[in-house]
């Protein structure tokens, strides 16, 4: 894999001071940084060269970068990590959706996104796959630019191309379509208006990659990995009228059957899957179940059986504290994730696979309600007991 020298960008530590608290990216760019150091350096429509930053990731936290563009661009997005580390990369547009996200088609590891944006801030979420320790790059340029990573993908695999040639029609609005990429590569199919949409391609046996290509053969958005191996491209900005081609790769075996399906984007049902894996915080409205622990006083546990969704919980803090919190497995079945928010939805941080497969959190907090969330990765049903400890500072 290509290593270049930073020459024009700051090397930054992901535990840097972030920048003051704004809500870019519908909360998901809070504690970010500009790639190129400064907001006005960070257009990447206008920058002389591509804008990079050196991040060290730690205890399954993730860094984020920040990058603008003065007009639509085509852009590549990458992540290399040193060593053995794993990145993983998704890009939020100004409002919180997603726009692009990927896991290993820079090749070795790497992740790489090329798609083109509208004028706007964007958020890069970096973070490793094995929620373990991790030093990446991150860059952003035009197409023009040079290139991070080599854009091979998984050895063995094959990624989208945009030769829609010959692409297959795809079936009504919501219908499943199941075919090989050996069988077809491309689907098509037509808005006959200005239309929201979701696109899911899964298959665990095949590793499915997709890409959003326009009429023109530009490339609207790409994805690998969303869900496990499965992938998903979410289009919350209405696609104009028009034909369109979906682009079908698989990182693992061709001629495995992949389900691809190209439904209306239902901003429900996507908010309560961004609560179910945890990438978001619920409200405490009553309109997901939070159980409330109450008062963490000194030591609490709890015991529950926990799903592949994640089981939410609160906790009140009367005083500024140490907050630990423990999922630990009971028997052999279990591979506990744990993440935590504030009141507001900012995220705390998160854990997985501290100690063999249990987790652990700490967090420094302030007076407050602060809400965690327990899931299983790789079971189905198990039963956990969490732990929850509050610390004071002596006196």
């Amino acid at each position: 894999m290509r290593r270049t020298t930073i020459s024009t960008t700051a090397i930054l530590i992901a535990l840097a001071s972030p920048l003051a608290a704004q809500d870019f990216c519908g909360g998901k760019g809070a504690g970010g940084q500009w790639i190129g150091g400064t907001e006005d350096a960070s257009d990447i429509t206008t920058s002389a060269a591509y804008q990079e930053q050196m991040a060290l990731v730690l205890g399954g936290n993730a860094y984020v970068g920040l990058f603008s563009l003065s007009e639509p661009t085509e852009v590549r997005i990458e992540a290399a990590g040193r060593g053995g580390g794993d990145p993983l990369i998704e890009v939020f547009d100004a409002a919180g959706g997603i726009v692009a996200s990927d896991d290993d088609s820079g090749g070795g590891g790497a992740a790489r996104s090329e798609v083109t944006l509208e004028a706007g801030t964007y958020c890069v979420n970096m973070k490793p796959y094995d929620s373990g320790p991790m030093t990446a790059f991150l860059r952003v340029g035009r197409m023009d630019q040079e290139p991070l990573t080599d854009g091979s993908g998984t050895s063995g695999g094959e990624s989208p191309t945009n030769d829609c040639s010959a692409a297959t029609p795809m079936g009504a609005m919501g219908s499943a379509n199941t075919a090989s990429v050996d069988e077809t590569s491309h689907w098509s199919f037509t808005l006959a208006e200005p239309t929201a949409i979701t696109i899911t391609a899964n298959s665990d046996d095949a590793d499915p990659s997709i890409a959003l290509y326009n009429s023109d053969g530009a490339t609207l958005a790409e994805n690998d990995d969303h869900d496990g191996l499965n992938s998903k491209i979410v289009q919350s900005t209405p696609l104009p009228a028009g034909i369109y081609c979906i682009g079908m790769g698989a990182l693992s075996d061709t001629a495995q059957p992949i389900t691809t399906i190209v439904s209306v984007y239902d901003a429900a049902a996507e908010l309560a899957g961004l609560y179910a894996r945890g990438e978001a915080a619920p409200p405490l409205d009553g309109s997901v179940e939070v159980t409330a622990l109450g008062e963490a006083a000194g030591r609490l546990r709890q015991d529950a059986q926990i799903g592949s969704d994640v089981s939410w919980y609160s906790v009140d803090i009367n005083e500024a504290s140490l907050l630990l919190i423990e999922a630990i497995a009971a028997g052999d079945n279990g591979d506990p994730w744990l993440v935590m928010y504030d009141d507001l939805g900012r995220k705390i941080g998160e854990n997985d696979d501290n100690d063999g497969l249990n987790s652990l959190l700490t967090a420094r907090v302030q007076p407050g309600t602060y809400i965690f969330g327990v899931k299983q990765v790789g079971y189905s049903q198990g039963f956990i007991r969490l732990l929850i400890e509050r610390y004071v500072p002596a006196q």
